[in-house]
């Protein structure tokens, strides 16, 4: 006996088809069908909080058409109902964009109750009902589409129900880990000043981000021309700088952690976010290095030594790499010759320090300090790096 549910496409695949774009992953809603008979066909169930199961072959997810009803604060404030007496439209409504909330059957033929195919032709970001009042992720999900889909505006009405949602509170219920992977997510896009931007208006960064939110109220005296622009548009160039750059996610973020005061207030920062220690480590690094590497060039051997072992290049090489990216990417935004210049040095000095043999000094001094030769052998190999880099300093 044949199935009598019905299977649709949603969301983003539909709506990146219908604007040309490559289609990744595929979404699917099953209308009529019950647990049982997903399982039934040989469907995995993996849902925790609503039914969603993966195709047996594809893995694709399929999601049983869902209503959902709010029961308290943050986005997980939410009762679903799952069963087969609940209709498309009414799972579509739930969606937070109209953008996302078009279904295609398998025949083709779209079923779009919400016009957002007419958003995706104004590119306009605009919510399907007041129900995205009631989960504060959908803002930082619409902040993160506006730096994929850079000719979108978002919608006058859309834009007050966001600002509503961030006075009455109801953003503060985020939990870090969900701030951090919309923020991620965005950063990885085509123009993240475009996601910031986005917060901002709204009020969001302020809370979820107060210390990039400060910084980007403040002016700023540039070395250049030493006029005075405003940080919000030399960080959020720089933002796009490196995304246009295609470097890592680190990197991206240091972008911020770099203009801010303070080694702390990185600190403040990424601990509020709960970001993984590869970012936090270059982030810290970059807010408390900033100004040191740009004085690079006046610096003696010793010096330029000290920084290198204060940042672990010898031993996580490739981190020191990328701070040293995120300065070419500064000077891409501000033209200054210096910061070029002093990249080139440390490369250099990194390269000949790294030259001497360290395993062989350890050896030799082990022998002539047999009792305590670990604070002998690490005096040792920091002056035969300062003997290195003295030769690039004397060229430079």
């Amino acid at each position: 006996m044949p199935p009598t549910y019905k299977i649709y496409v949603v969301g983003g695949a539909v709506r990146d088809a219908l604007m040309g774009l490559p289609v990744k992953d595929r979404d699917y809603v099953v209308v009529g069908a019950t647990p049982e008979q997903m399982k039934a066909e040989g469907f995995i169930a993996v849902g925790k909080d609503f039914p969603v199961f993966l195709h047996p072959t594809t893995h694709e997810e399929y999601a049983l058409a869902r209503t959902e009803r709010k029961t308290a604060p943050g986005y997980t404030g939410f009762a679903f109902h799952a069963a087969p007496d609940v209709t498309l439209e009414q799972d579509l409504q739930r969606r937070d964009l109209t953008i996302n909330a078009i279904a295609q059957d398998t025949d083709g033929t779209l079923i779009d109750p919400c016009d957002g195919q007419a958003d995706i032709k104004n590119k306009v970001f605009r919510h399907v009902s007041t129900a995205f009042a009631e989960d504060p992720v959908r803002i930082l999900r619409l902040a993160r589409f506006a730096a994929r889909f850079i000719e979108f505006s978002v919608a006058p009405q859309t834009a007050n129900l966001m600002h509503q949602m961030v006075e009455s509170g109801e953003a503060d219920a985020l939990v870090s880990e969900r701030v951090w992977q919309e923020i991620a997510r965005g950063l990885m896009e085509e123009r993240p000043s475009c996601m910031f931007a986005v917060l901002r208006e709204c009020g969001a960064l302020k809370r979820l981000m107060p210390e990039l939110d400060g910084l980007l109220n403040q002016s700023i005296d540039t070395q250049s021309d030493l006029s005075t622009t405003t940080a919000a548009a030399i960080i959020m160039n720089e933002l796009d700088i490196a995304a246009q750059a295609g470097v890592s996610l680190p990197i991206r973020f240091s972008v911020i952690a770099y203009h801010l005061a303070s080694e702390q207030l990185a600190l403040d920062l990424c601990h509020r976010l709960k970001l993984p220690n590869e970012v936090k480590d270059l982030a810290v690094m970059a807010a408390r290095e900033r100004y040191t590497i740009l004085g690079t060039t006046e610096m003696a051997a010793d010096s330029i030594v000290k920084l290198l072992e204060r940042c672990d290049a010898f031993r996580k090489t490739d981190r020191f790499k990328d701070l040293l990216t995120l300065h070419e990417l500064i000077h891409r935004s501000s033209n200054d010759d210096g910061v070029l210049f002093s990249i080139k040095l440390l490369q250099a000095s990194l390269e000949s320090a790294q030259s001497i043999n360290a395993g062989q000094i350890a050896a030799t001094v082990a022998i002539e300090y047999p009792q305590n030769p670990a604070h002998h052998i690490a005096a040792a190999v920091h002056a035969a790096r300062v003997s290195a880099v003295q030769c690039v300093v004397n060229h430079r």
